[in-house]
């Protein structure tokens, strides 16, 4: 006989302030961060243009898009099909604010060192 071990997904967050930044989300942003994030547990961190890009080496976005802006999520993956969001923003300008993205390559540096030790 075969079987099949079918694994879901987890998220978790870098800390508190990531978990009550997604929260505070404006409503239509919100509900798109949980319909992806429940996307995500089923099948998995990359769901593909133009939901999730890659940035980095390691480092993935998720991007939201609602009647009040657009927002990301700034997220990474680990062993064990485990899903870390590191840092959230609002939207301002076109680009990937530099400030912005150096708070989560910072935050996946420790998620790295953390696993790797």
């Amino acid at each position: 006989m075969l079987y099949f071990i079918i694994m879901s997904w987890t998220i978790h967050y870098f800390n508190k302030a990531v978990f009550k930044d997604i929260a505070a989300l404006p409503a239509s942003l919100k509900a798109r961060y949980l319909r992806y994030a429940n996307l995500m547990k089923e099948h998995g961190s990359n769901l593909g243009s133009p939901h999730t890009k890659q940035l980095d080496k390691g480092l993935y976005e998720l991007r939201l898009k609602g009647k009040e802006g657009i927002a990301r999520v700034l997220y990474c993956t680990v062993i064990d099909q485990k899903i870390i969001m590191l840092h959230s923003f609002v939207k301002k300008i076109q680009k990937t604010p530099k400030k912005e993205l150096n708070i989560a390559l910072r935050r996946l540096k420790e998620v790295k060192n953390d696993h790797n030790t």
